[in-house]
């Protein structure tokens, strides 16, 4: 796993999070290499929702957006984004992929502005459909590449709710959804104490150290004690990406052909 690059370690680790018979709500990026992935080995009846309102596609390329028209090839079903998010407010999403901005210890996400509102640094995009998928989702699964600007203390501003304050807030806030339960980086894979509801360190990567992780984090972690190294792809997993999935390197880099 040494010669494994990140991009495909985080694929990976995102494809295991998805079970077999589930309905996925899925994005660009890694999120949807992961959703190829898990389809293709442990979990081939996922049922995989778009934002776009397009559902379960079995395009012959990877999309480049949610909105891209290859995904139309081989989907059951085209019915717009009101359809989709119905499909979060009836409670029938499984899990959803979501990726951030700025990320505090309880999984709160930003994708909004960075400084001021009104006077940003940075005006972001915004939400999309990320609250939607955080709010009513049965859980969801965060993926971001570990860096202290990213890992805050405190968020420029909340778009997305994660566990809010602590135990209890999103009961109190009438969420419907479980809330977080991992956060894949390019370091190793992050989960909460059940708890504090705060980060902590479960996985990590080839090579690297807790304290390293922790460097990389801009809040303190919650110890853990059965931190663990991750687990190594398959071959299989690493072929299909190289060869099936991500084949010109759209999202996985840099993965090293078979020895």
């Amino acid at each position: 796993m040494s010669g494994t690059s990140r991009d495909a370690l985080m694929a990976v680790a995102a494809s295991r999070e998805i079970c077999d018979g589930e309905t996925a709500f899925i994005g660009t990026g890694l999120p949807m290499v992961a959703a190829y992935l898990a389809k293709a080995t442990h979990a081939p009846g996922v049922n995989l929702v778009f934002e776009s309102g397009i559902i379960d596609p079995a395009p012959l390329e990877l999309a480049s957006g949610v909105g891209d028209y290859r995904l139309a090839y081989g989907s059951t079903k085209i019915a717009g984004t009101f359809y989709a998010l119905s499909l979060l407010q009836q409670g029938k999403i499984d899990i959803g992929f979501l990726g951030t901005a700025e990320i505090d210890a309880f999984g709160n996400l930003n994708s909004t502005v960075i400084g001021d509102y009104r006077r940003p640094k940075v005006r972001l995009p915004g939400s999309g459909g990320a609250n939607d998928i955080a709010s009513m989702a049965k859980r969801f699964v965060i993926i971001a590449r570990a860096d202290p600007k990213r890992f805050v203390e405190k968020l420029n501003y909340l778009t997305t709710p994660g566990f809010l304050t602590g135990p209890g807030a999103r009961e109190a806030a009438g969420l419907p959804g479980n809330g977080p339960v991992k956060v894949i980086t390019d370091l190793g894979i992050l989960g909460f104490d059940p708890t504090s509801k705060r980060m902590r360190l479960e996985e990590t990567f080839p090579g690297i150290s807790a304290t390293e992780v922790q460097s990389a984090i801009g809040f303190e972690l919650v110890p853990y004690a059965d931190t663990r190294p991750a687990v190594a792809p398959t071959e299989e997993q690493l072929d299909l990406l190289r060869t099936k999935i991500d084949p010109n390197g759209m999202y996985v880099k840099n993965l090293q052909a078979s020895r």
